[in-house]
């Protein structure tokens, strides 16, 4: 008996949910549950990067409000003392991240300084890529970090996939792996079944033979996937329902996020972005001041509006968020209100399981390489922290080879 490609797709229906091609080509394998309860791996944690496309300016993030170099250098950007959020008698956040000062206060949120890495690209591509292979030393990398994250735990019986990319953009290169298939989706529907497929039972050709070990693999997988997808349309109701987010887009990413944090059925990595893709909104190099404002706006609001969901139900202490932009800005404000390519940036953890604070001096804003922020620490040592103390994986062959973690988690 021959079978079709298609029909080989279906049978697969729980070794993953099927993710339908906005082109309309066949559907692709993405992910699988188990019945009943979601299955949990040895260590449940799970971490969420957010990233910030084109280069945030983290001298106007996080802001060296009473340094007299601060206010010489940005005539027209310089946000005034009064205005910012204070963190101390030195730095404060910008007006429009209150809800950030809130969650700092409330040990839910860290500041990481001077974060960029030896030689770092000012290109966007460049770095960007960079920051997404952890390999700046290998312009020929074929994978991102975190899809060699997902590869290192992936094995033949495995059903779940490890990771997915929540966004309308296509999906970053971060994400790229050798063998598993991360799925791209824009809400939790996109990981369900439709009613066609989700409760149609299995065609009797694939009934036929009980001693096949692939057939009665199938058989299970879509019993799997039957009960998992409406395990995930039962939690999506139940949070449109009760959980508060503001009417930006990455509010609604964190909160499809949230959603299959709840439903529990195996995701470890999640991969969202404001700004846009490509170049992106954070590029300012003119006009920055308006434009920033909002986007620091929509961050710091959605952020928190994500914390206080899982918090709500207990869930924070299993979620570790992290932002990751692929350069700061340069010091000094150009002739056009803005901002040129820079190097180091803040970078910004939030969770339940964090000792909060700051972590690393504030760079100096005198001592500048080619007119930006230099870094003290290296981006991929917050990659080792994230993968080793706080996913469980082992950070040395994802990054190639050992970064000194971090000590900003409590676990």
């Amino acid at each position: 008996m021959s079978y079709t490609r298609r029909d080989f797709l279906k049978a697969t229906l729980g070794a993953s949910t099927m993710l339908s091609l906005a082109s309309g080509a066949p559907n692709i394998l993405v992910r699988a549950a188990s019945a009943g309860a979601a299955r949990r791996d040895d260590r449940d944690t799970v971490l969420v990067v957010v990233q910030l496309s084109g280069g945030n300016d983290g001298l106007n993030t996080v802001v060296p409000y009473a340094d007299d170099e601060y206010a010489r250098n940005r005539p027209t950007l310089r946000l005034q003392p009064k205005d910012v959020h204070k963190i101390d008698s030195y730095l404060g956040f910008h007006p429009r991240m209150e809800a950030f000062s809130r969650l700092y206060k409330e040990g839910h949120l860290s500041i990481l300084h001077g974060v960029s890495y030896p030689n770092s690209d000012r290109d966007h591509d460049g770095a960007m890529r960079d920051w997404h292979t952890a390999e700046p030393e290998d312009p020929n990398c074929q994978t991102g970090w975190l899809g060699r994250a997902a590869d290192s735990v992936w094995h033949t019986n495995r059903k779940d996939t490890p990771a997915v990319f929540v966004g309308p953009i296509v999906q970053p290169f971060g994400l790229r792996a050798e063998h598993v298939i991360v799925p791209s989706i824009q809400s939790p529907d996109d990981l369900t079944l439709d009613s066609t497929l989700g409760e149609s039972q299995p065609s009797e050709r694939f009934r036929a033979d009980k001693d096949n070990p692939l057939l009665n693999h199938l058989r299970d997988c879509t019993a799997n996937a039957r009960a998992n997808s409406r395990r995930i349309k039962a939690i999506a109701k139940a949070g449109a329902s009760t959980a508060e987010y503001p009417a930006f887009r990455l509010a609604g990413t964190l909160r499809t996020v949230a959603q299959l944090i709840r439903a529990d059925v195996g995701i470890r990595i999640f991969f969202t972005e404001l700004g846009g893709g490509g170049i992106g909104g954070f590029d300012n190099h003119a006009n920055q001041l308006g434009n920033h404002c909002s986007l620091l706006g929509h961050l710091s609001e959605s952020l928190a509006a994500f914390v206080y969901d899982l918090e709500k139900d207990k869930l924070l202490d299993r979620v570790l968020l992290m932002t990751i932009s692929e350069f700061g800005r340069t010091v000094k404000e150009n002739g056009r209100r803005g901002t040129g390519h820079g190097v180091s940036a803040p970078i910004f953890l939030a969770g339940g399981k964090l000792k909060g604070g700051r972590t690393g001096s504030h760079p100096s804003l005198t001592d500048l390489d080619n007119g930006a922020l230099k870094f003290h620490t290296d981006f991929r040592r917050i990659y080792a922290t994230v993968l080793d103390r706080w996913l469980g994986f082992k950070s040395r062959p994802v990054l190639g080879r050992q970064f000194e973690p971090i000590d900003v988690l409590n676990v």
